[in-house]
């Protein structure tokens, strides 16, 4: 047994509080008596292992880390600057892994085993743990971290890095500031959170703002009200679905309503909001163009079966939102593709021109 395993079960067996605090003081009087010479480093591996994420909790806390995969014990990416990484960090076992993301899910009330074998939530720092186990998962359990990384923060700093020129910024910024209905499309990692906070942070600071989000990861500032969805507890109780909270939202009073992404029936309930009020409203959208993201709204929305023919359907789409951003992700960085306007005739390309 390795030094920091024997802090660890010299601690599980103790009556230590298991906070982060009471660990690190446990585990370093614990390294003074049962491994004096051993590195320093084996206080933090302890605690990672009683109160973390194991060996991967050294990767969270690098700030130029994007993604963290867990493929396996032996196998752990990670993603920096758009780049997949494999890594040297490895866990002692898929049993490990499991206890990892047990340790970790548990203060949420949520739990994974066989009879529900897949978990996805928020973590206390903003990120997003999604993880799938056996019988789900045909070789072992996989778990993705994402970690919300808000690497611009208004618009000159995207113009700056590439992001956009100064005439597509311009656009938009006129975009915000006249309230059109604005809707970010793009493919997965393609940066539609990051333009979503830099388009939000133009929004004037007499609006009140409510953010409709999966995972909360909006940062505005000035009046604003957040409103997260939550899935239901070990006990199948207490889910809080984007759907839901959007009917709350009508209900604050708000000048504006950020939903973080349209993914579900409440595309239906987003348009109908946007067609009765509440100009200046944004989402975003999974798709491979702004044509693309107009199918998919329309195929969402149609999912609760309203009776309405595909042609009102789309008009009302039409209606709602003012213009579409497509942004995708190059070997350079992410940018801005195109900006259209929608009309009642569909899309017209203004960026670029």
């Amino acid at each position: 047994m390795n030094a920091v395993d024997r802090i660890v079960t010299s601690i599980v067996r103790s009556d230590t509080p298991l906070d982060r605090t009471s660990v690190m003081r446990a585990a370093a009087a614990l390294k003074r008596d049962e491994a004096p010479i051993a590195p320093h480093q084996v206080i933090h591996d302890a605690v990672d292992a009683v109160v973390g994420f194991g060996p991967i909790e050294r990767l969270l806390r690098d700030p130029t880390i994007s993604d963290v995969l867990v493929n396996s014990a032996s196998e752990v990416w990670i993603e920096r600057e758009g780049n997949l990484i494999l890594t040297d960090v490895t866990f002692g076992s898929q049993e490990a892994i499991v206890a990892a993301v047990r340790r970790v899910i548990a203060p949420l009330g949520l739990r994974i085993d066989r009879a529900v074998p897949a978990v996805d939530a928020r973590l206390p720092d903003g990120s997003r743990i999604h993880a799938i186990i056996p019988p789900a998962s045909v070789d072992g359990p996989v778990v993705a971290v994402r970690r919300f990384l808000q690497t611009v923060t208004d618009m000159d700093e995207l113009v700056e890095l590439g992001g956009i020129d100064q005439s597509g910024a311009d656009l938009l910024v006129n975009a915000v500031a006249d309230r059109r209905n604005i809707l970010v499309a793009g493919g997965t990692g393609a940066g539609k959170t990051t333009l979503l906070n830099v388009l939000c942070a133009s929004i004037a600071t007499r609006d009140r703002i409510v953010t409709i989000e999966d995972s909360a990861e909006l940062r505005i500032s000035g009046h604003v009200v957040r409103l997260e969805a939550h899935p239901p507890n070990v006990e199948g109780k207490g889910e809080v679905t984007i759907r839901s909270l959007l009917t709350h939202a009508l209900r604050l009073r708000p000048d504006r309503i950020i939903v973080g992404e349209v993914r579900g029936t409440e595309a239906a309930d987003m348009i109908q909001a946007l067609n009765t009020g509440h100009a200046g409203s944004m989402s975003t959208v999974h798709a491979n163009g702004p044509d693309e993201a107009l199918d998919r709204i329309e195929a969402l929305a149609s999912m609760i079966g309203t009776g309405m023919s595909s042609k009102t359907v789309r008009t009302q789409i039409l209606s709602a939102f003012d213009v579409i951003v497509f942004v995708h992700r190059t070997d350079s960085g992410r940018k801005v593709r195109t900006i259209s306007h929608v009309g009642r005739d569909g899309l017209e390309e203004v960026y670029p021109c």
